[in-house]
């Protein structure tokens, strides 16, 4: 029996298991291959815990960085940056899944469930379409936000053809997989006057924050000519939500920083609005920004932490806690106020599991974070509302930042690595790959409430 399928049968027991292992393994390869003297132009070896701080952050598409990416690596190393966020955004397992079908132009049902984990698709008849649908869109939508990237850098800031190429697609990728990792220390503050730049970044941002299940709808009705367009649930609590925290987002962000001579208070209205709109955008787990968000105020950096602690749409290049958990929440409390026995969202009631998963998203969440910055606060002398920021914006996978990164020390480091992953693969995925096995309860306690509030 020794090397027969049944040699790991915890391994095959459940898809999500071999998610969490895929990214941890992508993650330590990628650590592996900065730590080489390739990685650097200098040819010296990367120091163990920035080469895994900077993978985790790439493979779990963050950008948070405690190195000047454009500076301290080489064009190998950006290379390996690049790959891992590419992975990490299109999911490794999804990969894993599309290699298979282009080599024998079918999946086996194994290679299909664990897709299924990845991707939140429905039916097992469905991945195969959802894979190559996920290949093309990422495709074309970094291709031309690329494009226009490129012609922007070079006909209107005067780079070089192979540096304006360069930048463009390292920032299309980064922006389309909600990596926020960018080539220069101040991100992209340089151009804060330039929506040309701004405008396809936050476009391929929000794109990719919405879900691929949200766009392949989109393009299905898109291209359907006869019958109802009839979008799933999903698809209106996801664009719906998203609609409205991006419009609050941007109001927040201008009424809190209007008059801030750091950042908007320089600028004229046009720009005002531009800004306060590409850093609500950005909030949503993109991480780039073209405010400085050191300077920014203590009211404007916890209306952030809101923002990206609900982050964008499931099975996406977001992070957070996911827009339709934040909806279906919204939901519960609406039908609890108005003395409801069921939630209801948009013509459709919510069953009761759905309820307890959101709840359980959130509140793992909430401790996580919570214990994080309780650790970080002993670690790392920065005020409170920095660290609390640093820690949403890790576990949502966002990657903005208010300055103290680089100064958190080993220990903190290895916190915000474990935020980073934890916050990529999401709190249920992570406790059901943990699980042993699942359990089915055959009876039932008598029931009794307890007294609430």
């Amino acid at each position: 029996m020794a090397g027969g399928p049944m040699r790991f049968p915890w391994l095959r027991s459940h898809p999500a298991r071999v998610t969490v292992l895929a990214f941890a393994a992508a993650a330590l390869l990628g650590a592996a291959l900065l730590a080489l003297p390739w990685a650097t132009p200098g040819g010296s070896a990367t120091g163990l815990v920035t080469a895994l701080f900077t993978a985790v952050s790439a493979v779990c598409v963050t950008g948070l960085v405690t190195v000047d990416t454009g500076t301290y690596w080489s064009a190998f190393g950006e290379g390996v940056i690049l790959g891992l966020i590419q992975i990490g955004g299109f999911g490794i397992m999804t990969l894993a899944s599309l290699l298979a079908l282009l080599m024998s132009g079918r999946l086996r049902l194994r290679m299909q469930l664990t897709a299924q984990v990845e991707t939140k698709t429905l039916g097992i008849g469905e991945v195969r379409r959802v894979l190559l649908g996920v290949a093309g869109t990422t495709l074309i939508v970094e291709l031309t936000v690329a494009a226009l990237l490129a012609l922007r850098f070079r006909f209107g800031h005067g780079m070089p053809i192979g540096e304006a190429v360069h930048q463009a697609v390292f920032h299309a990728v980064s922006a389309f997989n909600n990596a926020g990792f960018g080539l220069r220390a101040d991100s992209l503050t340089r151009y804060v006057h330039d929506p040309w730049v701004q405008l396809p970044i936050a476009a391929a941002v929000i794109l990719g924050g919405l879900g691929f299940p949200v766009l392949l709808e989109l393009l299905r009705h898109r291209t359907r000519s006869r019958g109802p367009r009839r979008w799933s649930l999903h698809t209106k609590l996801t664009l719906l939500t998203t609609v409205g925290l991006l419009l609050t987002g941007t109001v927040l962000t201008c009424l809190l920083e209007w008059r801030n001579g750091a950042t908007l208070g320089p600028l004229d209205t046009g720009h005002k609005l531009l800004n306060g709109f590409f850093h609500s955008a950005m909030s949503r787990t993109a991480g780039f920004n073209a405010l400085d968000i050191g300077q920014m105020e203590p009211a404007t950096l916890l209306s952030t932490c809101a923002l990206m602690f609900v982050g964008g749409g499931s099975a996406g290049t977001a992070g957070g806690i996911k827009v339709t958990t934040f909806a279906v929440l919204a939901a519960a409390i609406v039908a609890e106020v108005r003395g409801e026995p069921s939630s209801r969202a948009l013509g459709r009631t919510l069953a009761p599991h759905v309820l307890r998963q959101a709840l359980t998203v959130v509140l793992l969440g909430v401790g996580l974070v919570t214990a994080a910055t309780l650790a970080l606060l002993t670690l790392v002398k920065a005020p409170m509302e920095y660290v609390l920021f640093e820690a949403v914006s890790a576990f949502g996978t966002v990657g903005l930042s208010a300055g103290i990164t680089p100064d958190l020390g080993t220990p903190g480091e290895l916190i915000v690595i474990v935020l980073m992953f934890v916050g990529r693969l999401g709190p249920v995925t992570l406790v059901s790959a943990l699980a042993l096995r699942q359990r089915t309860r055959r009876y039932e306690l008598p029931e009794e409430r307890p007294i609430i509030g």
